[in-house]
């Protein structure tokens, strides 16, 4: 029963094992949802920012290209038109005006013509009669301007329209000096310009500048900030989308995880229960499912344990009242024959139990052991040619010989020295209790494949009475035993076998990744010629 639940957890270790292989970085559903969920909504903001920019600096360099071809059109016009004088030419002011105002300037844009000294000579808002509508500054008397505060917006705005008047001049006065310009400067009311000024030049002579704004360029790209709203709705409708599945699908499952562990601590309970997520093929799913696999190896190991400890109670109590009745009885007898049988039936369960409490004392530290030793490349033959030296060097080696088929051979493994010495030595002593006087006790090493695997197997073969077909697999229960009474066949004495060797033998053998198992050994007759235990090993990788 122990076996199969071993072989059982196994199974589910490996398959749980495959199963995250395939939910690595790139097999991970949930993994890809969200890091898809949340690049696409910074691939949108992304986008539609460098989307933006683009435009704005592309409607800027557009804008000046269009005001400076019409300004150089315009100032064309009216140096054909409204220039006189041979050989000084001379500017007509009232011909330059005339010319602007028929070319009828867009509104959106603003046209202003100055002469030679910089003065003003044209304005298309005049000429319009355009009017342009704001707030007025508090009153004050006459011939003293009103006091502004600092944190007053008229002040302000006198501030950005001292500024803008100044950017203005000195624009005009470098385009008077022969130089085109052009520029985004701020606006009287704030905001962007873009600023054009084309001298008015006939010849080499300088007559005048022609200055033309645009100050719509804010508005457009305002409008284009406008129209990117959807797109950042959408960006945080898809950040939020994602927040919200990882809240659903990876937060809430882990906090019922947790309050499911935190249940069982709190109520001391032995088994979790776990919400019904193990079907989720993602990583929730897959925590689910180690969660499970590692609670239902806690129940069986408690499960083991509390099996141990009642195997253990019931097989020291076998000698202790064996023991108590001995002394019972010695109190009721004279001295003599009597009481030295009584005397030697003690001895007997005295060595008895200290074997008892010795092999039990090994079995309860040996899953400790093979967690703190960590497994290495050994060659079986080598390692098994060194545990049959041990036994030729016995003074009671005579009685039943101990011989290693084909010792020259290679097998490589992967394991710990000590456990799998003491699964040999165990195997061997119990080879050995069971073979005559004079029998041999064989040991082989042999390859095996099974399901694509590479095995190798160490056979124990005993000359013994065999082992009865009910009891092939029952001999690896702990505490079992079917010797005679008084004596083993193979010289040992009653009490020197606890039942725990083979059921170690399978502990260690499985911690390895292999198995266990005996048969018995059948003559061309049909009679049984002892017995033979099977040590199946993964093979070490080359």
């Amino acid at each position: 029963m122990e076996a199969a639940v071993a072989a059982q957890r196994r199974t589910g270790q490996n398959d749980l094992t495959a199963h995250r292989r395939r939910l690595g970085m790139g097999g991970s559903r949930l993994g890809r949802l969200i890091l898809g969920l949340n690049l696409l909504g910074l691939a949108i903001l992304v986008v539609g920012a460098l989307v933006l920019n683009e435009f704005s600096r592309g409607l800027v360099q557009a804008r000046i290209d269009s005001l400076s071809t019409q300004a150089q059109l315009i100032s064309y016009v009216i140096v054909k038109a409204a220039t006189t004088g041979d050989p000084e030419p001379a500017l007509d002011a009232d011909a330059a005006r005339e010319i602007l105002e028929l070319l009828a300037i867009p509104r959106t844009e603003h046209a202003r013509l100055y002469d030679a000294r910089g003065r003003l000579i044209a304005d298309t808002d005049v000429i319009a009669d355009k009017v342009t509508e704001g707030p007025l500054p508090p009153a004050g008397r006459a011939g003293h301007p009103p006091f502004q505060w600092p944190w007053s917006p008229f002040y302000h705005r006198a501030e950005r329209e001292a500024r803008a008047h100044t950017a203005e001049q000195a624009e005009v006065a470098q385009a008077l000096t022969g130089r085109p310009v052009a520029q985004v400067r701020s606006a009287e009311g704030g905001g962007r310009l873009v600023s054009v000024s084309v001298p008015i030049q006939h010849v080499q002579a300088v007559l005048g500048d022609l200055t033309i704004e645009a100050g719509d360029v804010d508005q457009i790209v305002a409008k284009q900030r406008t129209a990117l709203v959807p797109f950042i709705l959408i960006a945080v409708a898809a950040v939020l989308s994602s927040s919200i599945l990882l809240n659903g699908a990876v937060a809430e499952p882990i906090r019922r995880l947790a309050r499911a562990a935190d249940s069982v601590r709190l109520s001391q309970a032995r088994a979790i229960s776990l919400p019904d997520m193990a079907e989720r093929q993602d990583e929730v799913g897959d925590l689910t499912r180690s969660l499970g696999a590692m609670t239902d190896a806690l129940t069986t190991r408690m499960d083991a344990i509390e099996r141990f400890a009642a195997d253990v109670s019931h097989e020291i109590k076998n000698p202790l009242t064996s023991m108590r009745s001995a002394l019972e009885t010695m109190e009721m007898l004279p001295p003599g024959a009597g009481r030295d049988r009584l005397a030697s039936v003690l001895a007997a369960d005295v060595k008895r139990l200290d074997r008892l409490i010795t092999d039990i004392s090994n079995a309860s530290r040996l899953d400790a052991e093979l967690s703190r030793d960590n497994p290495r490349t050994l060659d079986l033959a080598r390692f098994l040619a060194d545990v049959v030296g041990l036994y030729d060097v016995q003074a009671e080696a005579a009685a039943v010989s101990l011989v290693l088929a084909d010792p020259a051979a290679s097998y490589r493994v992967a394991g710990r020295e000590g456990p799998l010495g003491q699964v040999f030595r165990n195997l061997v002593d119990n080879a050995r209790s069971f073979s005559p006087p004079g029998a041999e006790v064989r040991v082989r090493l042999s390859p095996l494949r099974r399901e694509g695997a590479a095995l190798v197997v160490a056979e124990v073969e005993d000359a013994g009475p065999g082992i009865p077909a009910d009891n092939l697999e029952s001999i690896f229960n702990r505490f079992y035993t079917n010797r005679p009474k008084g004596q083993a066949p193979g010289g040992s004495a009653f009490g020197g076998h606890s039942g725990l060797g083979l059921s170690i033998a399978r502990q260690i053998v499985e911690a390895h990744g292999g198995r266990i198992s005996a048969i018995n050994r059948v003559g061309p007759d049909g009679a049984v010629q002892g017995a033979s235990f099977l040590v199946e090993l993964p093979a070490a990788r080359a």
